[in-house]
């Protein structure tokens, strides 16, 4: 077992100084890997600021960088005034990942976690492992991950705000005052909070057919909807359907929402951040 106290230095190093060397080297190999496989992805380009904390992380050789996450958490912790773009972060728990931060809107600090257009390159037609861990492209359209969603929204106390554009070119936007995924265990099950906005409140409805809200989340491949036929399957794309749905934004071509627009929305966009309460 290694002592506490202050190491004494020889040539080579005791086995105690070793231990934290190597998993220093190991962690910074991990971040470099990250590093370049982003890099390496179509279209990136990285911040500035995240370039910087991915210098100063990889020239950190101390212990200090296995305890410190030098990653945000979510794009609410990226700096006040930096652009909206692509940017890496890590969730408590989780490897580092790649998203988009929307820090424009609403005071900013909004993580990406759909991105939809109607004339869209993407199928959304994914099996349930796909979903979980996304496809797409992070500066087009994009499912970020229902696993990554899911750890990211644990971490805090979270809110949605879904914005629409419809037929006529409206941007329209339905906010919830919290969301939150139940884990896969639990079927990913969505729990929103209350509703306001402008696009309408189609995600909770009194009618058990059109619900979204406490509904678990089902792909071609999993059915855990409430009707008798797979509603993924029959409707496109993964999705928390019930029977079958009021808002269907995974789909490759006209989107629905509500009674806003049934079939012919042009894009959709899903954004979430800690909740404010004021």
């Amino acid at each position: 077992m290694c002592s506490p106290h202050p190491l004494q230095k020889d040539i080579h190093g005791s086995a105690c100084q070793r231990e934290p060397r190597a998993a220093a080297m190991v962690t910074q190999c991990l971040l470099l890997l990250a590093c370049v496989l982003v890099l390496a992805a179509p279209g990136f380009s990285m911040p500035a600021q995240t370039l910087n904390t991915f210098k100063k992380t990889f020239s950190d050789t101390s212990t200090n960088a296995l305890k410190k996450n030098s990653w945000p958490k979510d794009c609410s912790e990226i700096s006040a005034g930096s652009p909206s773009g692509v940017y890496i972060i890590q969730p408590s728990g989780l490897h580092p990942i790649v998203v988009y931060c929307e820090m424009n809107m609403t005071d900013g600090g909004w993580t990406v976690i759909q991105r939809n257009q109607k004339d869209t390159t993407v199928t959304w037609a994914e099996s349930w492992s796909t979903y979980k861990y996304g496809f797409g492209n992070v500066r087009g359209d994009y499912w970020l991950g229902t696993e990554y969603i899911h750890q990211i929204a644990k971490q805090k106390v979270y809110q949605v705000r879904f914005v629409i554009q419809d037929a006529s070119n409206n941007i329209r936007f339905a906010e919830y005052n919290l969301f939150s995924l139940d884990d896969e265990s639990q079927g990913y099950r969505l729990r929103l909070g209350s509703y306001t906005g402008t696009a309408g409140d189609a995600m909770d409805s009194d009618n058990p057919s059109n619900m979204h809200n406490n509904m678990k989340f089902s792909t071609k491949d999993r059915d855990q909807d409430t009707s008798r036929k797979n509603c993924a399957s029959h409707s496109g794309g993964g999705w928390w359907y019930s029977a079958c749905y009021s808002v269907r934004l995974n789909f490759k071509g006209g989107m629905t929402w509500g009674s806003l627009c049934k079939g012919d929305c042009k894009s959709s966009l899903i954004l979430i951040r800690p909740a404010l309460y004021r």
